[in-house]
C-alpha cells in the first residue's frame, strides 16, 4: 500500500491591528492572556480571532488540548470564509476518519472551500480522499490532477504524491523520468520522505537515475 502524506494543519501567523497585544503575548508564551484577548473578539464574530482561538485549543498552548473546542471555533471562522480555518477544520474531519458516515464528506467540503480561499496544501489532502475513495468515489485520475495542481503551486507533499502516481499509478500514464525529477525536486526542497521513493524507483529502474 503506497504511503500518502497528510499534511500537518497550517499554523498561519496570528493577525495584527486589534490583535497586536495578543500577538505580542502569544510570542512571549503568555498563551492564556493571548487567548483571553482573542476570545473576547471571537465572541463578537471576528473570524480571525475565532481561528486563533481554535489554533490555541488545537495545539494545547497554555490550556489543555481540546479538539472539540478547536473544532467549534474553526467551524465558526470557516463559515465566515477564513481559509486557514477551513483547511484546519477539513484536516480535523479527515483525521477523525470513519467516526460517522459523513466525516470524510465534511473533510471534502472544507478542503474544497479552502482551495477556493487559496490554501495550496488543500489540493494534496483532497487528492488523498480521491485516491483512497474516502467520502468520494475512488478516482486515481482526479487524485493525480489535484496532486499536480498542488505541486504547481509549490506544495512538496503534493509533488511527492504526484511522483508516486507517475511511477506506480494504475490509471495514469506512467512516466518514470517525471517521477524521478519530481522526487529529486521535493527532496531538494526538504521533503525527506521523497528519499525512500527515490531509492525504490532507482532500484527498479536504474536507467532513470543516471544523471
Amino acid at each position: 500500500m503506497r504511503k500518502i502524506f497528510i499534511l500537518i494543519a497550517l499554523s498561519v501567523g496570528l493577525l495584527s491591528n486589534e490583535f497586536n497585544q495578543a500577538v505580542e503575548d502569544y510570542n512571549k508564551g503568555d498563551y492564556i492572556k493571548a487567548l483571553n484577548t482573542f476570545y473576547i473578539l471571537a465572541k463578537k464574530d471576528d473570524a480571525k480571532a475565532q481561528y486563533n482561538v481554535g489554533l490555541i485549543y488545537a495545539n494545547g498552548l497554555g490550556v489543555q488540548k481540546d479538539l472539540s473546542q478547536a473544532q467549534r471555533w474553526y467551524e465558526k471562522a470557516a463559515k465566515q470564509g477564513n481559509g486557514a480555518a477551513q483547511y484546519n477544520l477539513a484536516k480535523m474531519y479527515h483525521t477523525l476518519g470513519g467516526k460517522d458516515k459523513y466525516t470524510y464528506e465534511k473533510a471534502k467540503y472544507w478542503y474544497e472551500k479552502s482551495i477556493e480561499a487559496g490554501i495550496k496544501e488543500a489540493y494534496n489532502n483532497l487528492g488523498t480522499l480521491y485516491l483512497e475513495g474516502l467520502g468520494v468515489n475512488k478516482d486515481e485520475q482526479k487524485a493525480f490532477a489535484l496532486f499536480k495542481k498542488g505541486a504547481q503551486k509549490g506544495d512538496s507533499s503534493a509533488q511527492v504524491n504526484m511522483a508516486i502516481l507517475y511511477a506506480w499509478g494504475e490509471s495514469v500514464s506512467l512516466d518514470k523520468m517525471k517521477a524521478y525529477e519530481n522526487l529529486k525536486q521535493a527532496l531538494k526542497e526538504g521533503k525527506s520522505e521523497a528519499s525512500e521513493y527515490l531509492d525504490k524507483l532507482c532500484k527498479e529502474s536504474v536507467w532513470v537515475c543516471k544523471d
